[in-house]
Protein backbone atom coordinates (compact mmCIF):
# COMPACT_ATOMS: atom_id res chain seq x y z
CA UNK A 1 0.00 0.00 0.00
CA UNK A 2 1.13 3.47 -0.94
CA UNK A 3 -0.40 6.70 0.95
CA UNK A 4 -0.08 9.56 -0.89
CA UNK A 5 -0.21 12.64 0.85
CA UNK A 6 -1.36 16.28 -0.58
CA UNK A 7 2.13 17.45 -0.59
CA UNK A 8 3.40 13.97 -3.30
CA UNK A 9 0.68 14.93 -5.57
CA UNK A 10 1.90 15.20 -9.22
CA UNK A 11 1.35 18.94 -10.12
CA UNK A 12 -0.07 20.22 -13.48
CA UNK A 13 -0.78 23.79 -13.85
CA UNK A 14 -2.10 25.40 -16.85
CA UNK A 15 -3.30 28.96 -17.85
CA UNK A 16 -6.46 30.26 -16.59
CA UNK A 17 -7.87 32.89 -19.20
CA UNK A 18 -10.13 34.31 -17.04
CA UNK A 19 -8.60 34.17 -13.68
CA UNK A 20 -5.26 35.34 -12.52
CA UNK A 21 -4.76 31.79 -10.32
CA UNK A 22 -4.04 29.09 -12.80
CA UNK A 23 -6.30 25.75 -13.18
CA UNK A 24 -4.25 22.79 -11.29
CA UNK A 25 -4.60 18.58 -11.93
CA UNK A 26 -2.78 17.29 -8.78
CA UNK A 27 -2.11 13.71 -9.58
CA UNK A 28 -2.86 11.18 -6.69
CA UNK A 29 -2.78 8.52 -9.02
CA UNK A 30 0.61 8.84 -10.48
CA UNK A 31 2.16 9.91 -7.47
CA UNK A 32 1.01 6.25 -6.09
CA UNK A 33 2.52 4.29 -9.10
CA UNK A 34 -0.99 3.33 -11.05
CA UNK A 35 -1.37 1.98 -14.16
CA UNK A 36 -4.98 0.61 -15.09
CA UNK A 37 -6.60 4.00 -13.98
CA UNK A 38 -6.09 7.45 -13.50
CA UNK A 39 -7.22 10.00 -10.52
CA UNK A 40 -6.65 13.25 -9.87
CA UNK A 41 -8.06 16.64 -8.14
CA UNK A 42 -9.17 19.14 -11.01
CA UNK A 43 -8.92 22.33 -9.76
CA UNK A 44 -10.78 25.00 -11.97
CA UNK A 45 -10.43 28.71 -11.76
CA UNK A 46 -13.73 31.02 -12.39
CA UNK A 47 -14.32 30.87 -15.69
CA UNK A 48 -12.57 27.68 -17.03
CA UNK A 49 -12.88 24.62 -18.45
CA UNK A 50 -12.11 21.27 -18.02
CA UNK A 51 -11.63 19.99 -21.24
CA UNK A 52 -12.95 20.43 -24.92
CA UNK A 53 -16.01 18.86 -25.24
CA UNK A 54 -15.81 15.07 -25.99
CA UNK A 55 -16.15 11.31 -25.67
CA UNK A 56 -14.45 8.02 -25.17
CA UNK A 57 -14.93 4.62 -26.67
CA UNK A 58 -13.33 2.62 -24.13
CA UNK A 59 -12.91 4.86 -21.23
CA UNK A 60 -15.22 5.15 -18.67
CA UNK A 61 -14.61 8.12 -16.15
CA UNK A 62 -16.20 9.73 -12.83
CA UNK A 63 -16.31 12.86 -11.74
CA UNK A 64 -16.93 14.01 -7.88
CA UNK A 65 -17.65 17.57 -6.89
CA UNK A 66 -15.63 18.30 -3.67
CA UNK A 67 -15.88 21.82 -3.58
CA UNK A 68 -17.79 24.86 -4.96
CA UNK A 69 -20.02 24.49 -8.13
CA UNK A 70 -19.55 23.93 -11.67
CA UNK A 71 -21.70 23.44 -14.71
CA UNK A 72 -21.79 19.55 -16.29
CA UNK A 73 -22.12 19.97 -19.71
CA UNK A 74 -23.33 17.12 -21.88
CA UNK A 75 -24.55 17.50 -25.32
CA UNK A 76 -26.44 20.36 -25.35
CA UNK A 77 -27.89 19.92 -21.64
CA UNK A 78 -26.27 21.83 -18.84
CA UNK A 79 -26.58 20.74 -15.19
CA UNK A 80 -25.45 22.03 -11.89
CA UNK A 81 -23.12 20.15 -9.51
CA UNK A 82 -22.80 21.55 -6.26
CA UNK A 83 -20.02 18.92 -3.19
CA UNK A 84 -21.40 15.71 -2.83
CA UNK A 85 -22.61 15.32 -6.34
CA UNK A 86 -21.38 12.81 -8.79
CA UNK A 87 -21.57 12.18 -12.51
CA UNK A 88 -20.29 9.47 -14.52
CA UNK A 89 -19.50 8.92 -18.51
CA UNK A 90 -19.85 5.49 -19.51
CA UNK A 91 -17.38 4.44 -22.57
CA UNK A 92 -18.86 4.56 -25.92
CA UNK A 93 -21.93 6.45 -25.48
CA UNK A 94 -21.48 9.08 -27.89
CA UNK A 95 -22.63 12.22 -26.02
CA UNK A 96 -19.63 14.65 -25.50
CA UNK A 97 -19.32 16.28 -22.13
CA UNK A 98 -16.63 18.69 -20.45
CA UNK A 99 -16.95 20.41 -17.20
CA UNK A 100 -17.24 24.32 -16.42
CA UNK A 101 -16.41 26.83 -13.69
CA UNK A 102 -19.20 29.46 -14.58
CA UNK A 103 -18.50 30.49 -10.36
CA UNK A 104 -17.05 33.51 -8.89
CA UNK A 105 -14.78 30.99 -7.01
CA UNK A 106 -12.64 27.95 -7.67
CA UNK A 107 -14.27 24.05 -7.95
CA UNK A 108 -12.66 21.24 -6.96
CA UNK A 109 -13.38 17.66 -7.85
CA UNK A 110 -12.07 14.32 -7.54
CA UNK A 111 -11.89 12.81 -11.60
CA UNK A 112 -11.24 9.22 -11.74
CA UNK A 113 -11.34 6.88 -15.52
CA UNK A 114 -9.81 3.88 -16.60
CA UNK A 115 -6.91 3.64 -18.96
CA UNK A 116 -7.85 1.29 -22.01
CA UNK A 117 -4.63 0.10 -23.83
CA UNK A 118 -6.58 1.51 -27.08
CA UNK A 119 -9.35 4.57 -26.63
CA UNK A 120 -10.91 6.70 -29.88
CA UNK A 121 -11.49 10.17 -27.67
CA UNK A 122 -13.77 11.94 -30.12
CA UNK A 123 -14.27 16.02 -30.20
CA UNK A 124 -17.38 16.75 -32.13
CA UNK A 125 -17.98 19.99 -32.23
CA UNK A 126 -14.27 20.60 -33.21
CA UNK A 127 -14.58 17.37 -35.94
CA UNK A 128 -11.29 16.05 -34.81
CA UNK A 129 -10.71 12.23 -32.88
CA UNK A 130 -7.62 10.92 -30.78
CA UNK A 131 -6.57 7.72 -31.78
CA UNK A 132 -4.84 6.50 -28.38
CA UNK A 133 -2.80 3.44 -28.36
CA UNK A 134 -0.99 3.24 -24.92
CA UNK A 135 1.69 1.10 -26.61
CA UNK A 136 2.80 3.91 -29.08
CA UNK A 137 4.54 7.14 -28.10
CA UNK A 138 2.45 9.53 -29.84
CA UNK A 139 -1.59 10.07 -30.29
CA UNK A 140 -2.67 10.55 -33.62
CA UNK A 141 -5.12 13.29 -35.06
CA UNK A 142 -7.24 13.08 -37.35
CA UNK A 143 -10.58 14.43 -38.91
CA UNK A 144 -14.06 12.59 -38.56
CA UNK A 145 -13.14 11.10 -41.80
CA UNK A 146 -10.01 9.90 -40.59
CA UNK A 147 -7.64 12.21 -42.71
CA UNK A 148 -4.93 13.63 -40.71
CA UNK A 149 -5.69 17.16 -38.61
CA UNK A 150 -3.50 18.71 -35.83
CA UNK A 151 -4.36 18.07 -31.94
CA UNK A 152 -6.84 21.09 -31.07
CA UNK A 153 -4.44 21.21 -28.08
Amino acid sequence: MTVITPDRFLVEESPSHAAHEPNRTLWISEAGGLTLFGAFIEVLQPGSRSSIKHWHSAEDEMVYVLEGEIALIEGDTKTVLRPGDAATFQAGVAVGHFLENRSAKATRCLVVGNRAAVDTITYPDLDRVCHRDRSLPDDIWTNSVGEPAPSPY
